[in-house]
Order: C-alpha cells, then structure tokens, then sequence
C-alpha cells in the first residue's frame, strides 16, 4: 500500500511532514519557566474559611464580652423590630422565600458566634490619646482579647488596627502593637488562631517592607515562631491604588509583604474623601470606590490574598424602631453591593450591624440554593439541565455553598437544610493557616 495512502486511512499525516520531538522540545523549552513565574505571581485562590464580617471596636470600649455585649444587642434589636421573617424580610430586603429560614439562622448566630473578626481599634476609630494612655489600652486590651477568646462565643478571627506609619505615628504604631502582644501572650500563652493585623493608609510600599520587618523582630522578640505574625492592608489612600508613575501599585505592596499579606481591605471614607468626593457622597457604593474595587480583584485574583470590602458610617441614634430599620435598610443595601461586586467580607462598625450583615448574607446565600445544588449534582453525574457549566463555574457554586456552611447559613453538619437549629456553646474557631 502507497504510504500516502496509509497516512489516509489512519488520519495521521505523513510523518515526514510533522514537527519532530527535538523541534517541539525547543519551540516548548521556556514553557515551564513561565508556567512558575505565573504560580509564584498566581498561586491560587486560598481554601482557608474567610469570615462574611469584621467588627471593627475603638480600643477604649474593648473588654472580655464585647462580642457576647454585640450579640446580645443585636439579638435584642432583632427581636424587638423583626421578631419574623416577614418582618426583617422588609427591614433588608431579603427575598420572602427564604424569610424565615434566614431569621431562624441569624437568631441561632446571634446566640452562637455573633462575632466572626473583632478588629480592636487604635487608628482612627480610636484617635490620638498621650502616649501614657495608649500604653494602658494597649496592655488592657491585649488581656481583654486573651480572655474573650477563651469564652463563649468567641470569634474565630480576631487582631488589632494599629495607627499608619504616615504622620510621624509609625513609633506609636509599633509601641501599641509590642505591648499588645506582650499582654496577649502572657495571658494567652500562644497567638490566637486567625490573628492578624491591620496595616492602614499606605502610602508606599516602603512602608509595608518596613512593617514586615517589624513583625519579623516582634516575632524574635516574643518566641512567636517566624512568619506567625501576618497583616491586612488597608487600602484607603490614591497612592496605594495608583503609585506616583501611574502605575497599579497594589502588586507592589503584596511583593513588599513577603508573604505576610493575607488581606487588603477597601477603605471608603479616606479613600473618597482623598477624591474630593463631598460628605454625602462619601459611601460604600459610590462608582469611584467600584474602581477601586475592580483593581483590588483583578490584581489579588487567583493569589493568596483574600478581599475585604469597607463600612457603612450609619448607625441607630437610639433603639426606636425608625432609627435601628433606617440603618438596616442602608446597611444591608451596602452589604448587598458588596456581594454582587464579590466582596464577601466586610466592616461593621456598629452591633445593630451584625442583624442586617447576616440576614443579608444569608438571605444571598439561601435564595436560589436549591438550583445551585441541583447544577452541582448535574456536574458530578455527568449530566447537563438548563445551564451548561464550566469548571471554573462549578468551582464558584461550590465555594458558595462552603461559605453558607462556615458562616451559618447552613448547618455545619452537612445538611443543607437551613432550618432552625439548637444553640451551642462551641464557637467555630479557625484553624490555623
């Protein structure tokens, strides 16, 4: 038989026409070196729990049952203006399908862990006190946070804000956060699991080189074992979004961090009044901090470094009942803007924050769950419904439904049932990372 005619009948070309091994070895040789450049820059999303919420506290109101205190108003406010789903389905805006779900699980939250990450802060929260008083808070509150960590309900994240090293503070900045471990670990004995710090107001990557230093000399100076002590960065100010070239500076400050970063969160009022932006016009969803939003993702996407989305300044002047659903209603609005940019994460700067944080989360995570499992049991039979998927689209519907389980939205057992659950005392703590 000819030989083009065997290379027919097989459908394999003349091998004389094709690219030999040694050719394609050549043409390949920087393939790989370039696939570890790409891993090292993006090495994948991280699978550590990420809390929906930050409580962030001024360090003078800081004591061993903040988070019981944050919980047990909340609880209150729940029961008093939306003691139904009906109710705090119209308070936040939840769909009615998932109303009482949602309310069960927010109740049981509440009693259980009603504070995922308790920031203590001593930036602007805070403000400046003399040197003498900040020394006191930070020693009072490393032990306060020592003893809330071994009660009940206790968070499963938890750090402090410390002041920037902008405006002549970055020796108050350190001062604050060695006392604050001292006090921590003597009364604690180790550095609590999920800890971190929050680096605010960056204004050059020289700074945060600097920070990881200091972290690094902290940990020799109190036995912590090197690279345990990590950070957030705070991202509030033009420069740390745009460097003075004009360039992206956020991949500038995650190489800066040597590996500590695990965090950088959306600063919203600092960052658009920096714009000039007027007062009213200073807000979670203001187009100019989604631009901020969108470079955060597309310079964090796919690498360890998990986002963060800012706060809403709204809180109830009292418990009436116009004061605490206006605040609701425009903090599950901020909340809900989050979400749909992909912010999972945010601030709560008040304890009414945490009734409309979680119906808002929840309410999110529950509507339309059913379809999400039903396109997940397709994908692992085989099968295909209405939706054709993708991997990376399974991979979203199957984050969402780890998250409903490690928020609450979902029982922890597996079930995914959301109905109501009975209280325990056991706080979903988190691992080491």
């Amino acid at each position: 038989m000819p030989p083009d005619a065997d290379a027919t009948s097989t459908g394999r070309p003349d091998s004389g026409r094709r690219l030999g091994a040694d050719a394609v070895d050549v043409l390949l040789a920087d393939v790989e070196a370039a696939d570890a450049v790409a891993a090292a820059a993006w090495p994948g999303r991280p699978t550590r729990r990420q809390p929906v919420q930050v409580l962030y506290v001024p360090a003078d109101q800081v004591t061993s049952d903040t988070t019981r205190a944050a919980g047990d108003r909340a609880a209150g406010l729940l029961r008093r203006h939306a003691p139904d789903g009906t109710l705090l389905a119209a308070a936040t805006g939840i769909a009615e399908g998932v109303a009482d779900a949602v309310h069960e699980r927010v109740v049981h939250k509440l009693a259980t862990e009603p504070v995922e990450d308790l920031r203590v802060d001593f930036e602007d929260g805070y403000g400046r006190r003399a040197d003498a008083v900040e020394d006191e808070h930070a020693v009072a509150t490393g032990r306060a946070l020592a003893d809330l960590l071994d009660g009940d309900g206790a968070p499963a994240f938890c750090g402090l804000r410390v002041k920037s090293f902008t405006d002549g503070l970055a020796r108050r900045s350190v001062a604050t956060l060695d006392l604050f471990l001292a006090a921590l670990l003597d009364r604690a004995g180790d550095l609590p699991a999920g800890f971190v710090v929050t680096f605010p107001k960056i204004v050059s990557p020289d700074h945060v080189a600097t920070f990881v230093e200091v972290l690094a000399a902290l940990e020799d100076a109190h036995d912590l074992a090197p690279g345990s002590l990590r950070f957030e960065a705070q991202v509030e100010t033009t420069a740390s979004v745009l460097d003075g070239h004009g360039r992206v500076a956020l991949r500038a400050i995650r190489d800066a961090g040597a590996g500590r970063l695990v965090a950088a969160h959306v600063g919203i009022f600092d960052y658009t009044a920096a714009l000039g932006l007027p007062a009213e016009e200073q807000r979670l969803d203001h187009p100019a901090c989604d631009f901020a939003r969108h470079l955060l993702q597309v310079t964090f996407a796919d690498t360890d470094v998990l986002l963060s989305d800012g706060s809403t300044n709204v809180r109830p002047a009292d418990d009436g009942e116009a004061e605490v659903l206006a605040t609701w209603r425009r903090h599950a609005a901020h909340v809900r803007h989050s979400l749909a940019h992909g912010y999972v994460q945010g601030w709560d700067l008040d304890a009414s924050h945490l009734v409309s944080r979680y119906a808002t989360v929840y309410g999110h995570l529950l509507d339309g769950l059913d379809e999400v499992l039903a396109r997940l049991a397709a994908w692992e039979a085989g099968t295909s419904g209405s939706t054709m998927d993708e991997p990376a689209t399974i991979a979203v519907l199957s984050r969402r439904v780890d998250r409903a389980r490690a928020c609450g939205a979902l029982p922890s057992d597996g079930s995914t049932d959301p109905g109501p659950t009975a209280p325990t005392d056991a706080p979903n703590r988190a691992a080491p990372t």
